[in-house]
């Protein structure tokens, strides 16, 4: 969701607010670039890091590969399918037939399980209702629901879409299918009195016939853009379920759960500096888990201004920074992390919201807002010594 689209704030840790993810000084390890583009991404007045090459193709996903080898990218509707990497894309199918019901406001991830499903979480823009009543601090009666919208097919005909919850939400930005198979995806719910955000589960273990979902991640707050909001989603290696939470207080929050996403524990702050914006993550073919976000402070920069405090947009002042786009790569499952790379960067940009699609093993394709697309090669990001 856009910076003024949704969000939540009550644990004022300030005290995060000035280390880094890594345990040092706010400012990034040394990978400067200059402020202005050259060449790459000009048009659009992004400059790119070297070690990545810019993307020109129409459609900017999220994708998932079909079984016949091509590819499906579903950034609204219709549907297009390409049958050549992504060089061209055509019209593959609608999902939506009922315009009259449903606009459908796709997130930043989509899922084919293993027995092929293709799951799209999406929220309806037909019944978004946004009422934030500055004088009670809340939103009564505001309303953007979360539904899935499936295929068994290949994307060639859809079934009909399913309501998860009727709340407010954000942008609904991961899904997964665990080892066991069981599909979760994240979402959030609007709370009130006062007026914050929480983020939720949704889990299926019939390739999302039906849905259950998790109890409710609430850490207080007061504000249109306050409390714990649009979370990463990825499951490690000794089954846990990790969730990387969007928060106001300079670094996300980790929750973990034992149980396929039925309940959430162990929640807590993570040593990941961020502004407040969501990260995603990918495990990758290799075993790495990639994440993709925008840190706190810019590159080599020592402070920022901060935004909000009022108890409207935040409770606590927060960091807005989204100019930049940084990526890092795990080996052990999130403990310790590559230096991060400063991967994109636009003066006074918005380059958040980001996903990333391998589209095949050790190429990953990223795309996020104000038209960052590029791709690059896993091995390019790969430090010798890992950095907590």
């Amino acid at each position: 969701m856009d910076a003024r689209f949704l969000l939540p704030g009550w644990l004022a840790c300030t005290l995060f607010f000035h280390t880094s993810v890594f345990g040092q000084a706010a400012a990034v390890p040394p990978n400067a670039a200059p402020a202005t583009p050259k060449g790459k991404m000009a048009a659009a007045n992004i400059w790119l890091t070297d070690r990545v090459d810019e993307l020109k193709m129409s459609q900017r996903g999220p994708f998932v590969r079909l079984a016949d080898g091509s590819l499906l990218s579903i950034g609204s509707d219709p549907a297009f399918r390409s049958t050549d990497e992504g060089n061209s894309w055509q019209v593959h199918a609608r999902l939506n037939r009922q315009t009259d019901r449903f606009a459908i406001g796709v997130g930043r991830d989509i899922l084919r399980t293993r027995k092929g499903t293709i799951i799209v979480p999406f929220s309806n823009i037909k019944e978004q209702k946004w009422t934030w009543t500055p004088a009670i601090r809340d939103a009564p009666g505001a309303t953007l629901p979360t539904y899935v919208i499936r295929t068994v097919d290949d994307g060639k005909t859809w079934l009909q879409p399913q309501k998860l919850h009727g709340d407010w939400t954000g942008d609904n930005s991961a899904i997964i299918q665990t080892s066991t198979g069981r599909v979760v995806l994240t979402t959030m719910n609007l709370l009130h009195n006062p007026g914050r955000h929480a983020v939720l589960t949704f889990y299926s273990d019939d390739e999302g016939k039906t849905w259950n979902k998790s109890h409710v991640l609430d850490l207080g707050g007061i504000g249109d853009h306050s409390g714990t909001m649009e979370a990463a989603l990825e499951e490690l290696r000794d089954g846990r379920l990790w969730l990387l939470i969007r928060t106001n207080w300079g670094r996300f929050w980790n929750a973990y759960s034992t149980d396929g996403g039925q309940s959430w524990r162990e929640i807590g702050p993570s040593t990941i500096d961020a502004s407040t914006s969501p990260a995603f993550l990918r495990r990758l073919a290799s075993g790495r888990i990639a994440m993709v976000w925008n840190r706190y402070l810019p590159q080599n920069v020592r402070d920022y201004p901060l935004s909000g405090g009022d108890g409207q947009t935040t409770d606590v002042p927060a960091s807005w920074h989204r100019a930049e786009l940084s990526l890092a790569l795990s080996s052990d499952d999130g403990k310790t992390w590559t230096d991060p790379v400063v991967i994109a960067r636009k003066p006074g940009g918005n380059l958040s919201y980001p996903h990333i699609f391998e589209v095949k093993p050790g190429r990953l394709w990223i795309h996020a807002q104000d038209g960052v697309a590029c791709a690059l090669n896993e091995a390019d990001f790969i430090s010798k010594s890992p950095k907590r």
